[in-house]
């Protein structure tokens, strides 16, 4: 699979619209809910302010997404014209996934510099504007697709700094990340992914060091990681769990975990259950 199908084949994104038209008054989002939210002022004018205080305002069609839960509010008059679509915004595996965590806090701009989103938008703008069949569904998978290409923009524009999303866009360490993503079970050795960078070993540890902000070691078991999380929410038994993402036992599994995440693997699942 290519960089950014392999990572969304672990960690999908799904969205569910819950607003188009006009909007006047205050919207808060709170930081203790279940998803991430996607707004796309469409026309008119509105402030997005975030839970740090920084208040930015829109005077021009916008897309603001804050891809986990993060305080957020929206403020707009009636003299300002404002029109939303707005979407809810959940991963498998749970909000807390290596996909959600790479991306900044809130993502706020405006639709003219996102030219390569045009199209969808063009399509998404026109669905919520009409009462055609299906519209829900429509304007759900729209979102969606909308999504995925802003994340490719990112990555062809090379915005985000550092990250995985930073290190995917490096072609050098997208080979090796996307490896990573893919064979999860391989015992992977720095000389092994060095050799898929075209780098050499000392030299690709120091730059995926830099560029991820983990050593290669260190992001492989944050990776297995999350997707032992994701396949515990999916009720999958460890002993499975601990093959498929490289471990020799549940055990070494589970000391994997507790090291990352702090708690139990059986522990961790009863708390985001509840």
């Amino acid at each position: 699979m290519d960089r950014l199908s392999s990572l969304l084949h672990h960690f999908n994104l799904h969205a569910s619209t819950f607003h188009r038209g006009g909007f006047c008054g205050t919207s808060s989002h709170g930081e203790h809910e279940p998803h991430g939210y996607i707004h796309l002022l469409r026309a008119g004018r509105m402030s997005f302010r975030e839970g740090d205080g920084r208040e930015l305002r829109l005077e021009e069609p916008s897309l603001m997404l804050v891809a986990r839960p993060r305080l957020h509010q929206m403020t707009a008059s009636e003299a300002d014209g404002a029109e939303l679509v707005c979407a809810t915004l959940a991963f498998d595996g749970g909000i807390d996934n290596p996909l959600s965590r790479s991306l900044p806090g809130a993502i706020v701009k405006p639709l003219r510099e996102l030219p390569s989103l045009s199209g969808c938008l063009d399509w998404l703008f026109a669905e919520a504007a009409g009462e055609d069949c299906g519209r829900e569904l429509v304007l759900n998978r729209l979102f969606e697709l909308m999504v995925i290409q802003l994340l490719r923009h990112l990555m062809n524009s090379r915005e985000l700094a550092s990250g995985m999303m930073a290190g995917l866009a490096e072609p050098r360490l997208a080979r090796a990340l996307n490896q990573l993503h893919e064979k999860p079970q391989h015992g992977w050795s720095v000389a092994e992914l060095a050799t898929l960078a075209g780098m050499s070993r000392a030299s690709f540890a120091a730059h995926f060091h830099d560029v991820v902000g983990a050593t290669p070691a260190d992001y492989l078991v944050g990776w297995r990681v999350s997707l032992a999380q994701k396949r515990l929410r999916e009720g999958r038994p460890m002993a499975l769990i601990a093959d498929e993402v490289g471990y020799e036992s549940p055990s070494a599994l589970a000391r994997a975990f507790r090291r990352k995440v702090g708690t139990s693997p059986s522990e961790w699942l009863r708390q985001v259950v509840q």
